[in-house]
């Protein structure tokens, strides 16, 4: 079956009913109790570290185990099964000195699952998926490891994306239906699996399903980074995803308030997967199958869900009770939302037809602001961060950053700034505005931002091949972007010329690249007015047209003006 036929596929049976997703593959390996030897079997025996607890390992030293785990879930009644593929990345495989081994796993993995989903899927005539796991890794984007230094990262979106890559490769050569990134607890270690995916498909012509699952850490509703259920979902959803959904950290019961707000935003199908139970004081899980059946199963009937399953702490027994519980409930229905720019930082900030102006703070702008320049030139970062939640405080709904200036390394300063905003709650709150006239600028702002940012800006300036490509890579990276009124003759200074780039931007962007319209804002020039200069008189008059016609011409685009 093509890509796009299980895309099909999947869609329709999802509308049927609610599809059941696997439990806890950790919880059912430590419940076997295997010793060091089976970990490193005959293959690893002389391997110089500890190898228990490398559960992804398993896949080639105990495939036994693995295979007997995902067939126990499938005949518990799970349409999905993931792989066991959780810690399967060179970052997470360097703990043991296993990094040359993660295509292997990765493939044996994914082969393990197809070949137990395809003898049951044969013996019942039902069939089963293989969702190829990408798990966080132990490294995270957004935040520092070191307390005195809030700017320092221990990974780059860079390092994220090829690890994603490599792994997600051999998942899909190893026969993986979809791909599952879980349990989120940084967005923007996310965003870099979703960069990958989008590279990887385009690369082999064709799109898998591709599900998203974030953690809900704690009672405060938002991930380990900072973002709420919402935010986080306007974060990822550019990755056109076949479902969005919450995992792990939480049982049931807890999780509740936040899958329900998700099924409420998102516009596509939702999952869910929570632990069995909150763990006790041994960290082991005490929710019975039928009690944790009996808190999901409310979530069918309230039409909260379309997938449902188990993480950790769940066995077969409460899949197969979950299974019994939500059978014959109908699953949610997918609501339909207005189009809108849906910005996040740490909480959501949406611009849609009925919004009023939106604010934009510019006063951390080297080019518009002298004291901003001063601190950021002189390395006075904290007293820059004050500038920053100045705006905040005072209505910015979004904050400029630009560091184009001479005196200063532009792209470091951009990337210091973004980190140590990162830090701060109060600042990172709404969505950053990345402005520069440097490309590798602005990429290497998209890199450390973990919401959803808006460029400022591209234009067809330097012709159309450049434009197209920073345009999707902007898409790829989940941005709504700023568009000039300029092309390769120069600046449109006239009715005329702005709505004719304007509109050839639009087309370029919306048809052949695919661009959300609701995530482009023109900028169709503002001159200056009142000089005395007789062809000056009518620039005024040409920006007011020029953004009555945009509205009325190019639907969903916004229009700025400063």
């Amino acid at each position: 079956m093509s890509a796009s036929d299980l895309t099909a596929t999947l869609n329709e049976r999802l509308c049927q009913r609610i599809l059941i997703l696997d439990g806890g593959m950790g919880t059912m390996l430590q419940n076997a109790e295997l010793s060091e030897a089976e970990f490193r079997g005959e293959r690893f025996q002389d391997w110089p570290s500890d190898l228990k607890g490398n559960n992804d390992l398993l896949a080639l030293t105990c495939p036994d185990v693995v295979s007997r785990i995902h067939r126990a879930y499938l005949e518990a009644g799970a349409d999905i099964i993931e792989t066991n593929t959780f810690n399967s990345t060179r970052l997470s495989q360097s703990d043991y000195g296993m990094e040359d081994l993660v295509v292997e796993i990765n493939r044996e993995s994914a082969r393990l699952a197809r070949d137990v989903c395809d003898a049951v899927a044969q013996e019942t005539g039902q069939p089963r998926y293989v969702a190829g796991v990408l798990g966080p890794t132990s490294r995270t984007a957004s935040l520092s490891p070191d307390v005195n230094d809030p700017a320092k990262r221990n990974v780059t979106f860079n390092e994220l994306r090829a690890n994603y890559h490599e792994a997600a490769t051999a998942l899909i050569e190893g026969g993986a239906d979809l791909i599952l990134i879980e349990t989120i607890f940084d967005t923007l270690n996310a965003k870099a699996a979703i960069y990958a995916l989008e590279e990887l498909f385009d690369q082999r012509g064709e799109r898998l399903p591709v599900m998203i699952s974030g953690t809900i850490t704690d009672a405060s509703g938002r991930t380990l980074s900072g973002q709420t259920t919402e935010a986080f979902w306007n974060s990822v959803r550019h990755a056109r995803p076949l479902s969005i959904g919450l995992n792990c950290a939480l049982g049931a019961e807890e999780l509740r308030p936040y899958l329900e707000e998700l099924a409420t935003k998102a516009d596509i199908f939702v999952s869910a997967h929570p632990n069995a139970g909150l763990p006790n004081e041994f960290g082991e899980y005490d929710q019975t199958p039928e009690e944790m059946a009996s808190i999901v199963g409310e979530f069918a009937s309230s039409g909260l869900v379309n997938i449902i399953g188990g993480c950790c702490g769940s066995t077969p027994e409460h899949i197969c009770a979950v299974a019994e519980a939500v059978s014959g409930l109908k699953p949610r229905l997918v609501p339909k939302r207005p189009a809108a720019c849906r910005l996040s930082g740490l909480e959501p900030f949406s611009i849609a037809a009925d919004s009023l102006f939106i604010n934009v703070g510019e006063r951390t702008n080297v080019t518009g602001s002298a004291r901003f320049k001063r601190l950021i030139v002189e390395e006075d970062y904290t007293t820059a961060l004050e500038v920053a939640l100045e705006q905040v405080e005072n209505g910015a709904q979004v904050i400029d950053i630009n560091m184009d200036e001479g005196m200063l390394e532009s792209q470091d300063a951009m990337v210091r700034f973004l980190n140590l905003i990162a830090g701060e709650p109060d600042i990172a709150r709404v969505p950053i505005m990345i402005d520069s006239s440097k490309w590798e600028i602005i990429e290497a702002g998209l890199q450390c931002v973990q919401g959803k940012a808006v460029v400022n800006s591209i234009s067809l300036k330097e012709g159309e091949a450049a434009f197209r490509e920073q345009a999707s890579k902007c898409r790829r990276y989940g941005a709504a972007i700023v568009v000039m009124a300029f092309d390769e003759q120069g600046q449109a200074d006239t009715f005329a010329r702005k709505t004719e780039i304007c509109e050839r931007a639009y087309r370029v962007l919306v048809d052949d690249i695919g661009f959300p319209p609701e995530d482009i804002i023109f900028d169709p020039n503002i001159f200056a007015i009142a000089t005395g200069i007789e062809e000056h008189n009518n620039y005024a008059v040409d920006f007011i047209e020029a953004t009555r016609w945009i509205r009325e011409h190019l639907p969903h685009a916004m229009v700025s003006g400063g």
